[in-house]
């Protein structure tokens, strides 16, 4: 069936408190999507950011973001008051993010919400559920919080090293925080679930997303470290990353630490299981990124400064796959995010999964080689994307990609100026034989660089976009729904 989808942060939707949440406004814009004839709803990672605020860097591959807790929610069922709120700063720009003061006033915000909070039984049952990795997470916070925030490789040898005595002894020294830590994920995922359960009401599932690794600093490594390739004293032996090429000079090092396959082999991928059971509770769709590091990882030596001394080293590939596919059926809804140097072993992992790849119409127009993201080149079964939040909006593509990949995009595209290079480009896409088009609301709009989400391998200035509510309007909604028509990808109740 022919699908269509918007990609939209949570962060980006506009709120009076200086980032989006699961407030009305997200609701509002489920209604958007309905409109609009869409059928999915694509967000980035939910989870806690980390250093450089990148949802795909965090303290927890399970736990929910505090700063997407809304505050009007909790006003009203009087957890807070309209006065507390009003009387933090959040920012004064309100098309950009600043963490700086989110990370300032929401949690202290939150704190007063805690102490008026009475433990109930929907409480007590979520934290039961959630057992498995709300204990550590909760208790990893509080002793990080009583170390100034510090990565947890800093802490006191025992506590790093997660000595009996020394955790039995956290956990009561700290056990008000911890209980904190627990009510603040209760209220997100409370808050997650309903708003998840208005999208499905109304005909829109959610395609969520996780990175394939973990932060180092994150309750996920520092509580299981066995299954990464961590030494004695806990440090990467290698870290993740990817190798040089045309575009950056010294590779990318993204400093994760790696999986210790062999051990997850031999636990019959118990941790992959966890995982992706959690994400595939979470959302309807799960794409997964950088899903050619299942066939070929790169390794980068601890330590280096550059991805430029890794090597590749081979992955888990299907065997994983296999396994997940006894524990959740053959038919697991996944994206791979297949993007990148494909060799023919990565296609042959693609093609054995059974999973949608990715098409990216931005990477498509290199005058130098055919690409397999022409249009003319597709297969059904895949997703197509004009551009992802790793790239830059189709107007500002235009004005950075070298002169003669947007001229032979121009061509191709027969691009009509009073419509628009963005127009062009996206009905490329709609119009494609790919089962799956998602594409990105700043690109309905018009915008230019302003509204790119993240530029890959920087720290600063990104994941900061939120747009203009007044944007988010029943014309707009109109005219998408109509190019969606006519490309034969409403949904099935939109057709009768």
């Amino acid at each position: 069936m022919r699908t269509c989808g918007i990609l939209m942060p949570v962060f980006s939707l506009p709120s009076n408190y200086g980032i989006g949440t699961f407030g009305k406004e997200a609701y509002r814009f489920v209604d958007f999507l309905k409109k609009a004839g869409q059928s999915h709803w694509q967000i980035l990672p939910l989870n806690p950011t980390n250093y450089g605020d990148s949802p795909y860097q965090s303290f927890s591959a399970y736990a929910g973001n505090p700063y997407f807790i809304d505050l009007d929610i909790l006003i009203e069922q009087g957890l807070l008051t309209a006065d507390e709120v009003s009387a933090c700063d959040f920012g004064d720009d309100p098309f950009k993010i600043d963490y700086g003061k989110l990370y300032q006033n929401r949690i202290p915000l939150l704190k007063k919400a805690f102490a008026r909070f009475n433990r109930d039984s929907e409480y007590k049952i979520f934290c039961l559920d959630n057992d498995f990795w709300l204990e550590e997470y909760a208790l990893f916070m509080a002793i990080k919080n009583a170390h100034n925030d510090v990565s947890w490789a800093q802490w006191e040898e025992e506590l790093r090293l997660r000595e009996p005595e020394a955790i039995a002894q956290a956990k009561e020294k700290y056990a008000d925080v911890i209980s904190f830590y627990k009510f603040v994920q209760f209220l997100f995922w409370r808050q997650w679930k309903a708003l998840k359960k208005y999208a499905n009401s109304q005909g829109i599932s959610i395609i969520g997303d996780i990175p394939i690794y973990v932060a180092l600093d994150s309750a996920d490594v520092w509580s299981e470290p066995s299954q990464f390739l961590l030494d004695e004293n806990m440090k990467p032996k290698d870290v993740s990353g990817v190798p040089p090429d045309s575009f950056t000079e010294d590779g990318q090092l993204w400093g994760n630490p790696l999986y210790n396959w062999e051990k997850m082999k031999q636990e019959d991928y118990e941790w992959w299981k966890h995982r992706l059971g959690f994400a595939l509770n979470t959302y309807d769709i799960v794409r997964i990124d950088h899903f050619r590091g299942f066939e070929s990882f790169f390794s980068i030596p601890y330590g280096d400064k550059t991805a430029k001394n890794g090597k590749w080293v081979k992955g888990p590939g299907i065997e994983l796959f296999k396994s997940l596919k006894k524990e959740f059926g053959n038919d697991m809804p996944i994206i791979a995010e297949d993007l990148g140097y494909l060799t023919p072993e990565v296609l042959s992992l693609l093609k054995e999964s059974g999973f949608p790849g990715m098409k990216v119409l931005q990477f498509a127009f290199d005058t130098r080689e055919e690409s397999d993201y022409l249009p003319h080149n597709f297969n059904k079964n895949s997703v197509v994307y004009t551009g992802t939040h790793d790239n830059d909006t189709i107007i500002g593509w235009t004005h950075t990609a070298n002169g003669g990949d947007v001229e032979m995009a121009r061509k191709y595209l027969h691009v009509d100026p009073a419509e628009g290079f963005n127009w062009a480009m996206m009905r490329a896409a709609l119009m494609s034989v790919a089962d799956t088009c998602v594409l990105m609301m700043q690109d309905f709009m018009g915008l230019d660089r302003e509204a790119r989400i993240n530029t890959p391998s920087t720290v600063g200035g990104n994941w900061l976009w939120r747009i203009d509510g007044s944007c988010i309007n029943d014309w707009l909604a109109g005219i998408i729904y109509d190019n969606v028509a006519l490309y034969g990808r409403l949904p099935a109740k939109s057709k009768d």
